[in-house]
């Protein structure tokens, strides 16, 4: 430590001088824009020299801050104070200022060229991601951050004074490469670390400490505080201990069910992953107790920018989404296949030195937060974007990481849970803004999360025992939704003892409500569309995806101006670069409660997949349900088993695991309201009704109508 403080301390003074000295670039050649080219300008060639004093400014701030901290600033500073230097961390790539921040990457090729351009604008997330660390505390994550953005400057000063022109691109690339190369094996390390070591985790460390109290520990965490994390926080205190018993509870309880309904030994486990947002700190300390009276602690990866760092715990409402956007694909400047090697073998020698302790790791506990603004992504031609061969390279990188990971933590053994709630940001998609309509939506999602799965259990046996004497289903739109689809079914060969269909209540996905399967995929043909949905936080309008023998041949929405945008959207976030996939689940949901609070308020489009998939049937694209636990034998409360946990992809495990797994899992529904009819249909062609026009009309199943109607 004594030593890192050294390098920071000669990091810190030579930053400062940056933002004094700058660059010579009155000696440079006019036209020196881009390294060997012609046709620049002095006032392009000081672009650079901006780019420069600006970051030193920024890591200054960032090391005012670190300063501020050692004297015990969290503790002795106002709310107010702490909010203005946290919107000073993040000011740069705020909105409103980034249309002339050098993360943006249009901003950024404009002034400085487009290798060099896209080269700094990458620079300019490894520095913002500084501010987070230098807050936790995370001193070696800081200082190589520092000393790369030296090193970077120290080539452009040098090529400068000795060559008087910039450095070729070739040579800042290299810096970069070297940079993630030389600390693959710290980053990698820290991040396992945090995912099965108790205690390694600073968001936890903020989450043991925070006086809830006192909102002051909000900016603990480094991260950007926006009024949504002020609110919630504010929000959750006022609720009476009964509300955030009744949250905590049925979250770590979800948890423990997800273990017993599926026969796995939960004893056998010592760690649980928290993944929770900023602000819901009262639930989450009472959560940690639960989790610790069912043996478990809790552990958690930090969130963070940067490139061995994304999601994890501790999470906010994000400064700007098209930045994160922007960069998404950063890696194509200079990823090849001897970096990604690397990476897999870092990973592995990262899990072999925690692999005791990997065994014990029971799998995520997610809180997701909805409703925030929408977002409309927009496609930068200067943003990196990977090749048609990296593509490829990173499919096939991401298969082998999760290869390795399944080597030393089970997936047989494991589980996980998810709940969802709202934030205040929704507030503007309520029918008014008050506080008090706001308290009122965030009960009916309370009761939602805690509806009797009994009563749901019993009308789903009714569904199931029906959807169990058919060949295939069919499905298909009204009002305008263009869904056509006729879904292969398992074929049972012991009806008495086996069933097609899970009852799924409220467990792993809270909250209660639908039936799923591992469609065949020889024989699922057909259109799914949908007006309107939100995958992941990202909207997508009059989706259409066209299904050859279960497969994804067609797609296709209406987002952007151009065909070859929809396209790349839809195959960067849905199809995550794969070139098809298969259709891995059909599922009914049976939460009419959730969709007519939805439709109360008006928020149907807000609500978070988890939600969403219980308001209709729903399709997964990618792996099935099952994916890397299909020989572990799951039952339904009625003691049948579940036997169509494969479809043709899945269990190419047996011959060429390689085949098997996509690695993703996209659930797309169509609303009730969008639903003309989905039917049973039986080998001799007699037809059994479950939806029609919307409603449920399966005898045994009317009492869902019930909400409708409500």
């Amino acid at each position: 430590m004594e030593l890192l403080e050294e390098r920071f301390e000669l990091a810190a003074e030579r930053v400062a001088q940056v933002v004094e000295e700058g660059l010579e670039v009155s000696t440079l050649e006019i036209g020196a824009l881009e390294s060997g080219t012609a046709g620049g300008s002095t006032q392009e060639a000081k672009n650079f020299d901006e780019y420069f004093r600006r970051m030193a400014a920024q890591l200054m701030l960032v090391n005012d801050n670190k300063s501020f901290l050692a004297e015990g600033g969290l503790q002795k500073a106002s709310l107010e104070e702490l909010g203005k230097r946290n919107q000073a961390l993040y000011a740069d790539v705020l909105p409103e200022h980034y249309e002339t921040c050098f993360g943006n990457p249009t901003y950024a090729v404009k002034t400085l060229g487009e290798e060099l351009g896209k080269l700094l604008s990458f620079l300019h997330v490894e520095i913002m991601a500084c501010a987070r660390f230098c807050y936790v505390g995370q001193l070696e994550d800081l200082v190589i951050r520092e000393e790369l953005f030296l090193e970077v400057y120290g080539a452009f000063a040098d090529s400068i004074r000795e060559e008087k022109k910039l450095p070729a691109p070739a040579t800042i690339q290299q810096i970069l490469y070297w940079f993630v190369s030389d600390y693959s094996d710290f980053g990698k390390q820290s991040v396992i670390d945090q995912m099965v070591v108790p205690g390694a985790s600073a968001t936890l460390r903020v989450l043991a400490s925070a006086d809830l109290s006192d909102l002051r520990y909000l900016y603990a965490y480094g991260q950007y505080v926006s009024e949504n994390e002020l609110q919630i926080a504010d929000f959750l205190l006022k609720q009476p201990e009964e509300t955030i018993a009744t949250m905590a509870d049925t979250y770590t309880e979800g948890y423990r069910i997800g273990f017993e309904v599926a026969g796995k030994d939960l004893s056998k486990k010592k760690t649980a992953e928290l993944i929770f947002p900023i602000g819901f700190e009262r639930m989450m300390k009472r959560a940690v107790e639960n989790l610790k009276k069912i043996g478990l602690e809790a552990v958690a990866r930090d969130q963070s920018w940067g490139y061995w760092y994304g999601g994890g715990s501790g999470f906010s409402t994000s400064p700007n989404r098209q930045y994160e956007f922007d960069h998404r694909e950063d890696h194509a400047l200079f990823v090849d296949k001897a970096l990604r090697q690397r990476g897999l073998e870092v990973t592995r020698t990262a899990f072999e030195a925690r692999k005791d302790l990997a065994r014990g790791y029971a799998g995520p506990a997610v809180v997701e937060t909805f409703g925030e603004k929408d977002f409309d992504p927009v496609f930068k031609p200067e943003a990196a974007k990977l090749t048609e061969e990296q593509n490829t390279e990173q499919v096939e990188y991401r298969m082998k990481m999760r290869q390795i990971q399944m080597e030393y933590i089970n997936e047989e053994e494991r589980s996980f849970t998810i709940i969802a709630f709202p934030l205040p940001e929704i507030r503007e998609a309520l029918p008014d803004a008050s506080e008090e309509t706001y308290g009122k939506f965030f009960e009916e999602i309370i009761r939602i999360n805690t509806l009797n799965y009994k009563t749901y259990q019993n009308i789903q046996a009714t569904m199931i025992a029906a959807l169990d004497q058919a060949d295939y289903c069919e499905v298909k739109g009204m009002n305008g939704n263009k869904t056509d689809l006729r879904v292969n079914l398992y074929k049972l060969t012991d009806p008495s003892k086996q069933s097609i269909f899970e009852n799924c209540v409220a467990d792993v996905n809270i909250p209660v409500g639908e039936v799923f399967t591992s469609p065949v995929l020889q024989g699922t043909n057909g259109i799914l569309n949908v007006s309107r949905v939100f995958l992941s936080g990202l909207e997508y309008r009059d989706l259409s995806i066209r299904f050859e023998d279960g497969m994804i041949a067609e797609y296709s929405c209406s987002n952007f101006e151009t065909e070859q945008e929809n396209l790349d959207f839809i195959r960067d976030n849905v199809l995550f670069k794969h070139k098809t996939l298969p259709i891995g689940e059909f599922a009914i949901g049976t939460n009419t409660t959730a969709y007519t609070v939805a439709r109360k308020y008006g928020v149907q489009a807000k609500l978070p997949i988890l939600i969403a998939e219980k308001t209709g049937p729903h399709f997964a694209v990618g792996d099935t349900c099952y994916s890397h636990a299909e020989e572990v034998k799951v039952f339904n409360p009625d003691g049948k088993e579940i036997v169509a946990r494969d479809n043709e992809k899945s269990i190419l495990r047996k011959t060429d695991p390689s085949k098997a797994y996509f690695n993703c899992h996209t659930d797309i529904t169509i609303p009730y309201n969008e639903l003309g009819e989905l039917t049973a249909v039986k080998a001799n062609g007699e037809r059994i009704p479950i939806i029609l026009e919307g409603s449920f009309v399966l005898p045994g199943t009317e009492e869902l109508n019930q909400a409708f109607l409500n």
